[in-house]
């Protein structure tokens, strides 16, 4: 029955799939218990930058991050830059806490669970980008409204970009590419698409580092699509 109830992850209020696969090794373990409360969001209060890095600069919010190789990657890329990412898949935590460890990186802050408990405490028009990177597509229509790619997010995550921020979407996935596209449609008046020739969204642009899932369906022969778009 729950399957055919109405709404989108902003109402849903609960979390789809695995929370976690095989068991961690035992560094992995460490990382999880010594690092990561380091390293955490903290569990009340509003998430500034100041609160978060001590001080002004650019935020950054990685929805479901994976295994953490972009959200690395572009905080080593941007050190004076805060980062924010959230993912519930405990597995993929322990994978970015190796990238963080390695890297020394000291401007990413990480979140095991909903990314949208996170993202509502972050001040509106506060953040620089917020990325949305191969995504859960659950292909069926029933589950459509699993989807973080939906008006309820979409409009949470306008509220929380500052006027020329960027929003980044990624997927290998056709039935999503479409439904991405449609519910970006409704958002006009709030996203202007950065996208002039259809080279824009085939290649991978300059500054996006390849995430595993990305790497893995390029393995397997899907074509893969990048999507920009900017706060109006």
């Amino acid at each position: 029955m729950t399957a055919h109830k109405p709404g989108d992850p902003t109402t849903l209020n609960r979390l789809y799939g695995r929370s976690k696969g095989k068991r961690l090794r035992s560094e992995q373990s460490d990382l999880v218990e010594n690092l990561l409360p380091q390293i955490a969001v903290p569990d009340e209060g509003v998430l500034t930058s100041e609160s978060l890095f001590g001080d002004a600069r650019s935020m950054h919010f990685e929805i479901g991050f994976g295994g953490g190789e972009h959200l690395a990657q572009r905080a080593d890329m941007l050190p004076d830059h805060g980062f924010i990412g959230c993912e519930p898949f405990l597995n993929g935590v322990a994978m970015a806490l190796t990238h963080i460890r390695d890297g020394a990186l000291h401007n990413v802050r990480l979140h095991m669970g909903d990314a949208l408990d996170i993202l509502r405490r972050v001040p509106d028009g506060s953040l620089s980008f917020v990325y949305l990177l191969h995504p859960d597509p659950w292909p069926k229509a029933r589950h459509a409204k699993r989807r973080m790619m939906n008006d309820g997010p979409v409009n949470l995550i306008a509220a929380k970009l500052k006027p020329g921020g960027e929003f980044r979407f990624g997927t290998d996935h056709p039935v999503y590419l479409r439904h991405a596209l449609m519910v970006m449609q409704r958002h006009r008046d709030q996203f202007d698409w950065l996208c002039e020739k259809p080279s824009d969204f085939q290649n991978r642009p300059g500054g996006w580092p390849e995430t595993r899932y990305e790497a893995k369906a390029r393995r397997l022969g899907h074509e893969v699509w990048y999507f920009r778009w900017r706060k109006r």
